[in-house]
């Protein structure tokens, strides 16, 4: 599942990255420990061309009190092993909490990076898991209703994150799950009303683990009363290796962050 992620973009990088505007008055703080019933940024397929905020925490409309679901397995009934090749059907179209909002009613929900542990220790062993190249803000395919308290009126707007079976990172970290990311040329496809179910179902898949990394940070992240940048810090180096090539040719290791020792050593590297 994924239950927990970053988003400290500001609202004129979202802005820009993903040709959107944000209302005036819409504003939000930097979270670094997003969690269930936070208000943080999505876009809609009710008004792709707009930043709005929404509970973290999907209740369908139909629901009798919020329910507060995280995620929704693409596969649905599907796939209950989590087989990494798994490439049959996407069962969430039958799913009756679902299969209105990925009809009608899907979003993309806008972070930074997200946050797993295995599937046995949990946030008790945290990673914080990026994109490298510092491709951030990235989109992760979600669904969303409006729910209405029958006794105070009040309208709530709430998401769930879709999750597909575990890429060769998240294996290596043990987890049995990860969102579903959409590349940036998917977006505006992913929140097409006109869109066909196939198409959606062809999105609904593991992201390439060579554009990922990951690395622990500190349990701390499991209080959801936490929310510093400090929480994010590694306290390990990355999972996988990663290179980029600068204008002079040289490779450095990057990541999302990096310890003080690494640092030093790429700083006498690039010195000798």
């Amino acid at each position: 599942m994924c239950g927990r992620y970053v988003i400290a973009s500001t609202v004129k990088v979202i802005e820009k990255k993903f040709k959107v505007k944000a209302a005036p008055e819409l504003v939000f703080e930097p979270n670094y420990n997003v969690t269930v019933g936070n208000q943080a940024p999505i876009i809609t397929s009710e008004n792709p061309n707009e930043i709005q905020l929404a509970e973290f925490g999907f209740t369908p409309d139909w629901a009798d009190k919020k329910k507060y679901i995280l995620n929704a397995r693409s596969e649905g009934d599907h796939n209950p092993e989590n087989r990494s090749d798994y490439s049959g059907a996407k069962g969430i179209f039958l799913k009756p909490y679902f299969k209105k909002s990925i009809r009608f009613k899907r979003c993309v929900v806008l972070a930074d990076a997200f946050i797993e542990g295995p599937t046995k220790e949990k946030l008790n062993q945290p990673y914080l898991v990026y994109l490298i190249n510092k491709k951030r803000p990235f989109a992760m395919a979600g669904i969303y209703d409006d729910w209405i308290d029958k006794s105070t009126g009040e309208i709530t707007r709430s998401f769930a994150i879709l999750t597909s079976p575990p890429n060769e990172l998240m294996n290596k970290i043990h987890h049995h799950r990860m969102p579903v990311i959409l590349n940036d040329t998917d977006v505006d496809l992913y929140l097409n009303k006109t869109t066909t179910q196939h198409e959606i179902g062809d999105l609904l898949c593991s992201y390439d683990y060579k554009l990922m990394n990951a690395y622990r940070i500190s349990p701390e992240i499991k209080r959801p009363n936490l929310n510093e940048k400090e929480l994010i810090n590694p306290i390990e180096e990355p999972v996988q290796k990663e290179y980029y090539f600068e204008k002079k040719q040289t490779i450095k290791l990057v990541g999302m962050g990096m310890t003080s020792s690494r640092e030093q050593r790429l700083k006498e590297e690039e010195e000798g």
